[in-house]
């Protein structure tokens, strides 16, 4: 028989899946009207150029995750954009960069191991969990090295339901990945109570699906209520929960509680250091 509990997790599961269907629609409406709105200015203005935009917990790796029962409501944000409190991004470019399967994993199992993201924001520092993650830790140590985190944006901030930022797409849409996947880890770790993951947790983001871990993960600056399905990796930094709730008191850019953040939150640089 389905517990109570499980029924929850699995409302909330599939309450996140509906949004992750519902934000990618948006996105694809929104590229196709860009691209005739394009198209009408070119036929209208000869040699002209061109602009463009582009568009949680759902990854690969996106991946927004939400509650059950809770519905975002639209916010003060929507009509009235915060003061951006972070710095101008640091000069450089994507790296495009994508793998076949996995990296073999070399780092010290029993050693243990940091990672700062270098942000515009502020420097967020964790602490990662070695022995109970070391597929995740290995792969982050392994992206870090070849640069593939730098000069990438936090694309997607929660407000209502659940609280997090999230990270790691070279794309900033949302469906960018490393091109590898890597299995869930430590889905029983003892900060998990309750359907709770705690304010502190990096974890990483999925497509739902069991081992589709890639390259982007989320901060997590409040509790949240989820399924244990999102492989928690460290633990953040007093210091870079400062920055994390800088940033969320700027709020997101739809007003309903789920978008791309109004602070300019780039990763000028991510290290992975052995300690």
């Amino acid at each position: 028989m389905v517990t109570q509990e499980q029924r929850k997790r699995q409302l909330a599961r599939e309450k996140f899946l509906r949004q992750q269907q519902r934000r990618t629609s948006a996105r694809r409406k929104a590229r196709m009207r860009n691209s005739v709105i394009a198209s009408v200015l070119g036929v209208i203005v000869i040699g002209s150029v061109a602009l463009y935009t582009t568009g949680v917990l759902k990854g690969n790796d996106d991946k927004s995750n939400a509650s059950a029962d809770v519905t975002p409501t639209p916010s003060a944000s929507a009509t009235k954009k915060a003061p951006d409190p972070c710095a101008k991004p640091a000069a450089g470019k994507i790296k495009t960069l994508t793998w076949k399967k996995e990296p073999a994993v070399t780092i010290d199992k029993s050693a243990k191991y940091t990672m700062k993201l270098a942000t515009t924001c502020g420097d967020i520092d964790i602490a990662l969990k070695t022995s109970a993650a070391p597929h995740t830790v290995n792969s982050f140590d392994f992206l870090a090295g070849k640069g593939f985190f730098d000069h990438t944006k936090c694309h997607r901030l929660t407000t209502s339901g659940i609280y997090v930022l999230q990270c790691g797409d070279p794309t900033g849409a949302g469906s960018g990945g490393p091109g590898y996947t890597i299995p869930d880890e430590n889905l029983k770790d003892a900060s998990l109570k309750g359907g709770i993951y705690p304010a502190g947790t990096i974890a990483m983001a999925n497509t739902g699906q069991k081992h589709t871990g890639g390259s982007q993960f989320f901060l997590v600056y409040k509790d949240s209520t989820l399924p244990a399905s999102y492989t928690p990796f460290g633990t953040i930094s007093a210091s870079g929960m400062k920055v994390l709730n800088k940033i969320a008191a700027a709020g997101e850019s739809t007003g309903a509680g789920d978008g791309a953040p109004n602070a300019t939150v780039v990763i000028n640089k991510a290290t992975v250091t052995k300690s």
